[in-house]
């Protein structure tokens, strides 16, 4: 066959050649060592949480070698393209701070543009590119069309995935798909000239060289040194709109602007024979590829399983409801990504996650187990960290928006809640209250008069008489002027009087002396005041308060006594 005449009857519109598109898109001029890398995303609905690990390992890879990171949006599927799904998709990753230097961007109004040399960023508006590179495999024999009628057509979109999944007979069928891939490659010009001219429409199919009984080997920079079978399948390299499939479309792309290193999940292991011989057909330079372990977490019997879409913390957006500032899931993610950053963040506690030294080589193999009591650790740090001022902005924005009525107390008077989150904040060793930002309401809540009360009761084995003897005398006493130590030998006075011990070694030594001891007559005054067995210092406490609050909650206590 002529395989020139085949490619201009196939594709007469295409004036365009792949040498044409090579000076559209010259090499990159970067430093030695320099490595490019894509986030490469379906705009089909909410970011996933695994999307944050291939795209937080690209951005480090290409800043920390002074390379590139760039948003390309894979929008070749549009029955499943969700409508302002790629926004979306752009706002949320900016939330986490993963910042591209190119690709598709928002502007002022808020649609996507282009930012770079190398676009359009959208996979959908490179049409005459992905049909220049498919026009040259076909003039070298290297592809071939199959036509479809409408009726076809038809037929294919109705058969029923299910009961294809039930199918006994695979092997049988197996066979006869490969012997109709071998016959469609015999079609001649003849009749593909008719159907043409029929109006029928067709794919475009790579005539495959690989025989599936050989092994090809790459070595993987997540997974080592692999051996998977060649491809022997005439995959389809255009569909019959004339937009391509992922396969086509990821070779020439990354080819053209230049990308270092593919960085992907496991899930694309057993397509990437097929790509291997697409970048050999088309002449590529074969970019390095990163298969990335799946998410995995623990059903409820322990059983580990993927990440679901169904799962709550698979959307990005969820972390947000809960309460996690992205600065916690992103440092998160680094401990999952990295074993050895824990110990860097202990060594450099005051430093950025981002100056952490990344490295793909200590990326786990096996895959990553997603833990909501580890996540918490880390955010107790993290907001640990923050001073008064950023916490209480930052609980105050997210209350306003999921907890209206704590978030208009909080933003009523930002220097009283700016007190309130002071408290054992700064140091060596802050206090770690809050895993999440949704918990500020239940640390802080009796602060404030319209959301407190008696939430635990006092402990059986204490003579209420006693707790009501010790808020009567702490009544009599409490001055707000006093500094902690007067405040607190008072409070000492307080426990001999009644029989309890003011000094704790002489309570350990002979308990059975005593009614109690001063920790007992604090906990009776701490419950009054803020209805909790466990609060902040109480001290503190009260100076926030004030003398008019604390003496109306602790007379309301003796009464209800």
């Amino acid at each position: 066959m002529d395989y020139t005449k085949l490619a201009e009857l196939l594709f007469p519109d295409i004036k365009t050649t792949p040498e044409d598109m090579e000076k559209r898109y010259p090499r990159r001029e970067l430093p030695e060592g320099a490595v490019v890398t894509r986030f490469a995303p379906s705009p089909t609905g909410f970011v996933h949480f695994g999307g944050l690990f291939p795209s937080t390992v690209g951005e480090r890879m290409a800043h920390l070698s002074g390379g590139v990171f760039y948003l390309r949006i894979e929008d070749t599927d549009a029955k499943r393209e969700v409508e302002g799904a790629a926004e979306g998709l752009i706002k949320t990753l900016a939330t986490y701070g993963v910042s591209f230097d190119e690709g598709a961007i928002l502007d002022e109004s808020g649609k996507i543009s282009d930012k770079g040399a190398y676009g359009p960023y959208k996979q959908s508006l490179r049409r005459e590119i992905y049909q220049t590179f498919a026009k040259a495999l076909v003039k070298a024999g290297k592809a071939y069309p199959v036509f479809t009628t409408e009726e076809e057509l038809q037929d294919l979109q109705s058969v029923n995935k299910k009961e294809e999944l039930k199918n006994t007979n695979w092997e049988e069928e197996a066979v006869a798909k490969r012997e109709a891939m071998l016959k469609a490659r015999e079609i001649s010009f003849e009749e593909t000239e008719e159907n043409i001219k029929a109006g029928n429409p067709f794919v475009l199919r790579i005539l495959a060289d690989g025989d599936g009984e050989r092994k090809v080997k790459i070595t993987d920079l997540v997974k080592g040194a692999l051996e998977l079978p060649e491809n022997d399948e005439d995959f389809v390299l255009l569909k019959s709109d004339g937009i391509p499939t992922y396969h086509f479309a990821h070779a020439v792309d990354d080819h053209l602007m230049g990308t270092t290193h593919v960085i992907r999940g496991e899930e694309w292991l057993p397509s990437l024979p097929k790509h291997l011989q697409l970048f050999r057909y088309l002449g590529f330079k074969l970019p390095k590829y990163m298969h990335i372990s799946q998410i995995m977490k623990l059903d409820e019997n322990g059983n580990k399983k993927k990440l679901s879409k169904r799962d709550m913390g698979a959307n990005m957006d969820d972390y947000t409801e809960m309460g996690y500032t992205p600065e916690a899931v992103c440092e998160y993610v680094m401990t999952l990504l990295n074993s050895n950053y824990e110990e860097w963040h202990m060594q450099n506690p005051d430093k950025h996650y981002k100056e952490f030294p990344f490295s793909a080589k200590k990326m786990s193999v096996s895959g990553c187990l997603f833990d909501y009591n580890k996540l918490d650790d880390v955010s107790k740090n993290v907001l640990s960290r923050m001073t008064a001022e950023d916490i209480t902005k930052k609980v105050t924005q997210w209350a306003l928006s999921f907890d209206p009525e704590f978030g208009a107390l909080l933003e009523r008077d930002s220097e009283y809640a700016a007190k309130i989150f002071a408290i054992g904040r700064g140091g060596k060793k802050p206090r770690k209250d809050l895993a999440t930002l949704k918990d500020a309401r239940g640390y802080m809540g009796f602060f404030y008069d319209e959301l407190f009360k008696i939430e635990d009761e006092y402990p059986e084995g204490f003579d209420k008489a006693d707790v009501k003897k010790t808020l009567e005398a702490f009544l009599e006493s409490y001055d707000e002027s006093d500094d902690m130590n007067a405040w607190f030998d008072k409070i000492k006075a307080i426990a001999d009087s009644l029989g309890f011990a003011s000094d704790m070694k002489a309570y350990k030594a002979e308990p059975e002396k005593f009614r109690g001891n001063v920790a007992d007559i604090s906990m009776f005054i701490r419950v009054a005041v803020t209805g909790k067995m466990n609060a902040p210092d109480l001290y503190t406490v009260m100076q926030i308060l004030g003398k008019a609050r604390v003496e109306d909650r602790i007379k309301k206590m003796i009464k209800a006594l």
